[in-house]
């Protein structure tokens, strides 16, 4: 299994882009906001003609007010896993989402409890300011690895709490998957910059418009309408906020998200950094030496 990893904006679609062409691999998505429809735009998804250059698995699982739990996830990614390596010998993840990514390369075995619509609508009419502190009350473990502004995480770990009488953080075990991973991370200095481009880019395309039809869809509580980008767009929309300043918020959140990512990686992951200006010559030489 090959994992192309990195914090957001590093770099990762256009190099694994390369990567599936050179391989004639698909390229198994790992981000948890892109397995859902309809949320193009403000997660950054393979564009139409990049899903058309190589086939992309994993995206647009299900509708935004379908929340995948990471039990669900992994019993869709695995199959697709298998099948790869089955069929061709070589997998190619790609992705930013840490906990996703180490439940598929770790063997992480989540709590089997599905998911709780009634419980989740009573969560969210709370919201997340009563919620995170709530968790963190009864699960500070589990708190300290949700970001407080992480509605869906939070929701779930409150959600195993309550369905199964124990903490998401008791619960969790791990049996490694009997697969040779190789992990190329992408870390690259200039982040900030492209993170500023990246943003700049998503209101460019519309993320505000896409939200609104979000909102007017699945209604403007909607948690994945609370992550980066939607939620600046839904102040936006609000007349709350103008368009520059939500530029600026979501730049600034993409930024915290992106160190906790960079932490998460370093703790959690064992990559091969590229260099800063990577390229697929780069990326190659590391994956033939292991593949060999």
């Amino acid at each position: 299994m090959i994992t192309l990893l990195g914090p957001t904006a590093s770099g990762k679609t256009a190099l694994a882009l390369d990567i599936a062409e050179r391989l004639d691999l698909p390229i198994i998505n790992v981000d948890s906001r892109q397995l859902y429809r309809e949320m193009d735009i403000g997660t950054a998804k393979p564009t139409a003609e990049q899903q058309a250059q190589v086939p992309h698995h994993l995206l647009n699982l299900r509708a935004p007010d379908q929340p995948i739990t990471l039990q669900e996830f992994q019993a869709e990614a695995n199959p697709c896993i298998n099948r790869e390596l089955d069929q061709r010998g070589v997998a190619l993840l790609v992705g930013g989402s840490g906990l996703y990514l180490k439940a598929l390369t770790g063997g992480l075995q989540p709590p089997a409890v599905p998911p709780q619509p009634q419980l989740r609508q009573q969560l969210t009419a709370l919201g997340q300011g009563i919620c995170h502190p709530l968790l963190k009350a009864a699960d500070p473990i589990a708190a300290a690895k949700i970001a407080p502004a992480d509605a869906v995480r939070t929701q779930r770990a409150l959600e195993v709490l309550y369905a199964s009488g124990q903490p998401m953080s008791r619960q969790a075990t791990a049996i490694p998957p009997p697969w040779r991973v190789l992990e190329l991370g992408l870390n690259p200095a200039n982040l900030r910059q492209r993170i500023q481009q990246r943003t700049e880019q998503l209101y460019r395309d519309g993320l505000v418009e896409e939200t609104r039809r979000l909102s007017e869809r699945y209604g403007a509580d909607l948690p994945l309408l609370q992550t980066i980008g939607y939620g600046e767009a839904l102040r936006v929309i609000a007349g709350s906020l103008s368009t520059a300043d939500a530029g600026r918020i979501t730049t600034q959140r993409t930024g915290q998200f992106a160190k906790r990512q960079r932490t998460w990686f370093k703790r959690q992951h064992s990559p091969r950094w590229l260099p800063d200006q990577a390229s697929l010559t780069d990326a190659m030489t590391l994956i033939k030496q292991h593949l060999n």
